[in-house]
């Protein structure tokens, strides 16, 4: 085996390579730019060496200083990560050039599969199921117009040098085709260096399923089952789960078939994932194949008992499968469940600022962490805003999803905004509880964007119960007497009044004439109650807020006020102080590069009308009128930063 290797990448995923690598016994050598100084990833290997500024393009981008940082250290072999320089088959190639081992597929297998166009042509020949569409990269928009209307809509404006959702676009009518073309090219340029774009259908109420593959030098190639990923937010992926809910065992094994056949057609080595499109009727196609370790592979981890980055170590060392398939099994269920730095009541906008607390749940019970983050960091507009993937296990689907609903709620992340809360309403849903997804599952029950106080009664109550108990045990070392912990818990416009008696390890709760039991510690000092309502496991965080406690559970979060009655009823006449009006401005939704100003002052412009283009962390939006308005003033220009809330032009 290897004695050093170096990570080729940051953040999570070199977290995640190292933790194998110390485990067999190897020496790893990290690589950081300016910005990753104090990652984590730079104290957890055994060396780093400094590469370059924040900007991926100035470091994790330039092969020449990855190459020379691997031979100055005495590495062997590289390992990419995935992102960066992963499927660059150039750089695969600079790798063995210089007398290194790539770890990861031969150059030929990434260039076969790289290429979407060229890759289609290629699971065609291998008797893959593929989708209608261009044959060659489009780059009239009359054109692709013209192809739409032949396989007709919606079709997929989809960059072939693409991934990680950049550079794609659903297309419904002829004037999103010719825009979606635009933007798909100007977008993968940004990424890739390639603006190639071709169209394929779309297809309808569509899942997302890929089959894990893993292939030696000597011949040998297994499948590890599938992949659910249905689960997505601007074709970003967002909870991943295995197996899939919808396969049966006869579609299982023709996918799995097929996805072994391509990767022994490209002679394909390392571990890989071919992508299939599956309709209602379980008919499936090709979609694309990625030539690197997936984001999302913990949870094939997790069903089989292998070590995936173990085993692209033992193939780039030239090592056989210890496996075939007949000695694969599904154990269990899985979910993956992806925490992003980003603020879902802001269309999801990114997020950047310092953790001042970052705690994961602990890695007990069937839950796994893997994070590239820590407490005290801070998170950058450079790079890919993920900071953590968390992942559960179970026997059962229904049991995987409920240890992913505690674990949510016991993740504690404080200084930036993040997703957790819509992860976990997204994995309570009953839609998702039942396994009834598509790739439209977020834009259809979440339509009106995400509201994180939105309080179903039974929610209501938990949080209330939780509120009022710690309220009731601080009014008690404040000395207040027993017979005053009879209160109103405010949350949102809803009123609940709540009587709380204390016990050793909880309280007993008159709740509207219900009795509730509350069991676990109920000790100020702690951020999270974390026990039982009524012989239900919860788990609920719960801070100040001044006033009130900032709470969080099962995907809400709200602020309670516990109020005496009589203060309730002073409380209920307050006037409401009115949010400012800004329905003259266009304000920037997140931090970022003001790349684009479509406008100038005196315009006219119409709902719907594309402003601006704001770039944050490798994703182009483009901000629209919601009204028709006139330009009265630009109050800034293209290439400049932007805060969050600063204001773009004004309109009159």
């Amino acid at each position: 085996m290897f004695s050093k290797i170096l990570i080729a990448n940051r953040g999570e995923i070199a977290c995640r390579v190292i933790k194998t690598a110390k485990r067999m016994g190897v020496k790893t050598v990290a690589v950081y730019s300016d910005a990753d100084a104090d990652s984590p990833h730079v104290f957890e290997a055994d060396e780093a060496i400094h590469i370059g500024p924040p900007a991926a393009a100035e470091s994790y981008l330039v092969a020449e200083k990855i190459i020379q940082a691997a031979k100055d250290t005495g590495s062997e072999a590289i390992h990419p990560g995935f992102g960066f320089l992963s499927e660059n088959a150039n750089f695969a190639r600079a790798v063995a050039n210089a007398g290194l081992v790539f770890i990861g597929p031969p150059p030929e297998a990434i260039d076969a599969m790289g290429d979407k166009i060229e890759s289609k042509r290629l699971a065609k020949e291998a008797g893959v199921s593929t989708v209608p569409g261009s044959a060659d990269a489009i780059s009239d928009p009359e054109e692709a117009v013209k192809i739409a209307n032949e396989i007709g809509y919606p079709v997929m404006l989809k960059a072939s040098a693409g991934g990680g959702g950049k550079g794609m676009r659903i297309a419904f009518n002829d004037e999103e085709t010719r825009e979606g073309l635009v933007r798909a090219a100007s977008e993968a340029k940004s990424s890739f260096g390639d603006d190639r774009v071709f169209v394929e259908k779309f297809v309808v109420e569509p899942r997302h399923i890929e089959i894990q593959v893993l292939a030696d030098g000597h011949g040998n190639v297994v499948h590890l089952f599938e992949r659910e990923c249905s689960i997505q937010r601007r074709h970003q992926k967002v909870v991943e789960e295995a197996p899939s809910p919808f396969l049966d065992e006869a579609t299982r094994t023709k996918m799995g078939a097929q996805a072994v056949s391509l990767a022994k057609a490209v002679g394909y080595q390392s571990a890989g994932t071919v992508e299939f499109i599956v309709g209602p009727n379980r008919d499936f196609y090709f979609l694309e194949m990625n030539t690197r370790l997936q984001v999302e592979h913990p949870v094939t981890e997790m069903i089989t008992g292998l070590d995936l980055v173990e085993q692209m170590l033992r193939v780039a060392y030239g090592e056989k499968l210890a496996f075939g398939q007949e000695d694969l099994k599904i154990n269990g269920w899985a979910l993956e469940c992806r925490l992003y730095a980003e603020d879902p009541s802001r269309n999801f906008a990114p997020s950047i600022g310092r953790l001042t607390r970052y705690r994961p749940p602990e890695e007990i019970g069937g839950v796994r962490v893997d994070t590239g983050v820590a407490e005290g960091g801070e998170v950058s507009m450079f790079y890919d805003p993920m900071l953590a993937k968390l992942v559960t296990h179970g026997t059962t689907r229904l049991e995987a999803i409920d240890r992913m609903g505690l674990a949510l709620d016991r993740f504690e992340v404080r200084g930036i905004r993040h997703n957790l809360t819509f992860l976990a309403a997204v994995v309570d849903h009953e839609r998702f509880r039942k396994g009834q997804i598509s790739t439209a599952f977020i834009e259809e029950e979440f339509s009106e964007g995400f509201v994180e106080t939105d309080l179903i009664p039974e929610r209501m109550n938990i949080l209330s119960a939780v509120a009022a108990s710690r309220h009731a045990v601080e009014s008690l070392r404040q000395g207040r007497k027993a017979s005053e912990n009879s209160f109103v818990v405010c949350i949102g416009n809803e009123r609940q009044e709540v009587t709380v008696s204390l016990q050793a390890d909880g309280a007993t709760l008159d709740m509207g004439g219900r009795s509730i039991l509350l069991q676990g510690s109920l000790d100020p000092a702690a951020a999270i109650f974390d026990g039982k309502f009524d012989d239900k496991r919860v788990a609920v965080q719960i801070t100040h807020s001044n006033p009130g406690y900032r709470l969080i559970h099962g995907g809400s979060e709200a602020r309670a006020l516990v109020l005496a009655r009589q203060t309730a009823e002073l409380y209920n006449i307050m006037p409401e102080k009115k949010a400012p009006d800004t329905s003259n401005l266009l304000l920037s939704p997140m931090p970022g590069l003001l790349k684009t100003i479509l406008v100038s002052e005196g315009d006219k412009v119409e709902p719907g009308q594309a402003l601006a283009i704001v770039e944050a962390m490798k994703m182009e939006n483009v901000l629209r009128a919601e009204k028709s308005a006139t330009i009265s003033r630009v109050m800034t220009e293209a290439g400049s930063s932007l805060a969050a809330d600063e204001t773009i032009m004004t309109f009159e």
